[in-house]
């Protein structure tokens, strides 16, 4: 699919294009916060790798464009992501959608624990979903003296047409757990299932890039988890609605 945007894209004069990445195209042990030149410097996370080669790809093909025809594609590797019409499936869903899931029903079933994979100690960023779109929109609209030195066409230091998007800082999935706890209001207490994986130890961006162009973000991880939260009510509601009334269809 990305090549074939890509190539469409040059093919019919498309001014600018943004790709979108993953911060699992860095290295699973890449010094913390990643910046933008720890790409391909070391083996990645294993149960990410087909998924981070395909990113990686993109990024290398949109860097070909930009030097053999003056393309102006840029990739920026966003951290992880929550806020509204997130995907809140009990079993395949990220790690803010799953717990916000687990406590909420934790609290309805006056459940006496909540468990939570893995040992709760690896550290994470988020980014609530409107500044993650707020960014790219900034990005775009860099006039050229600014978006172009971004694109890797004529320099000579190595260094893809990348940009972090993140927010410089992050926490323990221990310290999320409470934090999704406070904000649902459930009053039991979590339980780690170290039998499962933890993952990357850390993955923190070096959103240096970013912030020198201008930009930060707007949404702390509390009143974002909390708009978080009320969309994943609303998605509740819509969802029972839905399965009570294909009930009464079928009686």
């Amino acid at each position: 699919m990305q090549t074939n945007i890509i190539q469409a894209a040059w093919k019919n004069g498309a001014k600018r294009l943004l790709f979108l990445g993953s911060s699992c195209i860095y290295p699973k042990f890449a010094p913390q916060p990643m910046k933008e030149e720890h790409l391909l410097t070391g083996p990645l996370e294993p149960t990410n790798r087909p998924y981070a080669l395909a990113k990686i790809a993109g990024i290398e093909m949109c860097w070909s464009y930009n030097r053999q025809y003056k393309t102006q594609f840029l990739a920026v590797m966003p951290t992880n992501l929550y806020g509204p019409g997130d995907n809140y499936h009990p079993q395949n869903s990220h790690v803010i959608p799953a717990l916000l899931r687990k406590f909420h029903e934790g609290k309805l079933g006056n459940s006496p624990t909540v468990t939570v994979w893995g040992t709760g100690t690896p550290r994470r960023e988020f980014m609530y979903s409107d500044d993650m779109a707020d960014a790219c929109v900034f990005l775009m609209g860099l006039e050229d003296e600014k978006f172009v030195p971004l694109l890797g066409q004529d320099r000579n230091d190595g260094l893809a047409p990348l940009v972090n998007i993140g927010v410089g800082e992050d926490l323990t999935i221990a310290e999320l757990a409470g934090l999704v706890k406070k904000v649902t209001g459930y009053e039991g207490d979590i339980v780690y299932d170290t039998t499962k994986p933890d993952g990357t130890p850390r993955k923190l961006l070096d959103v240096s890039r970013l912030s020198a162009l201008g930009w930060k973000p707007l949404t702390d991880l509390e009143p974002g988890l909390r708009l978080a939260y009320e969309s994943f009510k609303d998605y509740e509601t819509a969802s029972n609605a839905a399965r009570a009334e294909k009930l009464n269809s079928r009686g």
